[in-house]
């Protein structure tokens, strides 16, 4: 078979991502706070953006009548001057520059120095031993003891593996644990919940024998509410047997957990829902998103520049008309999907979350005329601010569980309604899953099976039965 060069027309269709259309998609799928930060990046780097000036509304002049003059001004203040609050309670100094001479120092410190960071559990334990009579050796030995608890409060490391970083006895290092399980909080460093509440009763002079037993040897029973065999092993009665849970649930089981470092997550919504009559209002939170505009100075500049310098400008030129451009279509895809989902879940922003129906990303795209894909990157890290409180857009996207009539109902209404029984039940009487079927097929005439049931419960971190009886 010979070979040969051959020339051949081929014509294909095929998707290229552009720069420009990858900005773009990136644009849909940032939070807010991520938004503003690529924009005040963007106007950093192209000098052809530029941020439009907000407008100031004009003041209003006041009326020549009403403009008091010197002397009548002098006169009212005479008339209506609070004295005594002016020359103080025996004092020739008012209490207002009393208040003042305390402010003034603070006004010339820096903004760092007028805060105090969160103390941590490390830190604070630190500062116990080297304020009480630890040696140095203690001190290093009880360091390395506060760099292998967890969160919680609890050590991590084993004995010998506590040996191995440092130069020490197996018996110096359990003398400083002791010691430091006895500062505050009270139980730190323990290495069982066990002896985390044992040290911490203790301390308290809890020394009922029947007391210690139950929390040393039967913590588990306790934890799995079986009361009635420990009231015959101990040979007391319920009631007494509910004095000693009382007590135990006095102590603490995590004395690390006040010195979490995790911060409260706030949310900023992307979109306001309000009911306005019978309708609802849809207004997107455009606070603090810069209004972007074409440099004018630079645009002049544009015509006069040798040939170089005009291809830059004409790159940063497009750049920054396709970054307007796509923050546009950000917010009209935005606006129109929670316009569609206003539309499709009009019964949750009415009554809320037991009204919510089945609805799938499918249903917005096709009602909006837009690509799955496009919705599923607008409502990824998007809040909406509605009358029931603050939820993230796929929130209202949920799965369908069918009626016996034939319609459906969303898996978060169904959620919502197990969580009201299991908040309503009676304590002494807990629902069973098998019960929680029966009673939503009786409310919604949906056959959910006891299994279901189980995982919605698992789910939204609720207890068995079992766990959640109470005997008193």
């Amino acid at each position: 078979m010979g070979l040969e060069l051959r020339q051949q027309l081929k014509l294909t269709q095929q998707l290229v991502m552009t720069p420009q259309l990858q900005q773009a998609i990136k644009l849909l799928q940032l939070s807010r706070l991520e938004l503003l930060e690529t924009v005040q990046q963007e106007l950093l780097e192209n000098p052809f953006l530029d941020e439009t000036e907000p407008e100031v509304e004009p003041q209003e002049t006041p009326d020549p009548r009403e403009v008091l003059t010197e002397a009548q001004a002098e006169e009212e203040l005479v008339r209506t001057a609070d004295w005594e609050n002016y020359l103080g309670e025996f004092s020739s100094t008012s209490k207002q520059a009393l208040s003042r001479d305390s402010e003034i120092p603070e006004e010339g410190m820096s903004f760092e120095a007028r805060l105090a960071s969160k103390p941590s559990l490390e830190g604070h334990v630190t500062w116990q031993m080297r304020l009480s009579d630890f040696t140095e050796h203690e001190v290093a030995i009880g360091e390395v003891i506060l760099g292998n608890i967890d969160s919680n409060g609890y050590l991590q490391a084993s004995m010998e593996e506590l040996t191995s970083m440092i130069q020490a006895t197996d018996e110096e290092v359990e003398s400083v644990l002791m010691r430091i399980q006895r500062l505050d909080p009270v139980g730190v460093a323990a290495r069982s919940p066990q002896e985390c509440l044992l040290v911490q009763m203790e301390v308290l002079g809890y020394d009922d024998p029947t007391l210690v037993s139950l929390v040393r040897d039967h913590l588990e029973d306790l934890e799995k509410n079986r009361y009635k065999p420990l009231a015959r092993k101990f040979k007391i009665t319920m009631e007494e047997l509910k004095d000693y849970l009382d007590t135990i649930q006095t102590l603490d089981p995590m004395p690390g957990a006040s010195f979490s470092s995790t911060e409260p997550h706030y949310v900023s919504p992307d979109v306001f829902v309000y009911k306005y009559g019978e309708d609802f209002v849809i207004i997107l939170n455009e606070d603090g998103l810069p209004r972007l505009q074409m440099n004018s100075f630079y645009m002049d500049s544009m015509k006069g520049a040798a040939d170089k310098e005009k291809e830059y400008f004409q790159e940063k030129m497009r750049s920054a008309a396709w970054l307007m451009k796509s923050l546009y279509q950000r917010q009209r895809t935005l606006y129109k999907v929670v316009e569609s989902i206003v539309g499709f879940q009009r019964g949750f922003f009415e009554e809320g979350v037991t009204k919510l129906k089945p609805l799938i990303l499918k249903e917005v795209a096709e009602d909006i005329e837009m690509h799955e894909s496009t919705v599923s990157r607008i409502t990824t890290n998007k809040y909406v601010s509605t009358p029931h409180g603050i939820y993230e857009l796929k929130f209202f996207f949920n799965s369908a569980l069918d009626l016996n009539d034939g319609s459906q109902v969303g898996s978060e209404s169904v959620k919502a309604l197990i969580k009201q029984m299991i908040a309503d039940e009676d304590t002494k009487k807990p629902l069973s899953d098998e019960r929680i079927g029966e009673i939503l097929k009786e409310k919604l005439d949906v056959n959910i099976a006891r299994r279901t049931v189980a995982k919605y419960r698992s789910a939204m971190g609720i207890a068995s039965s079992s766990k959640r009886k109470q005997y008193f």
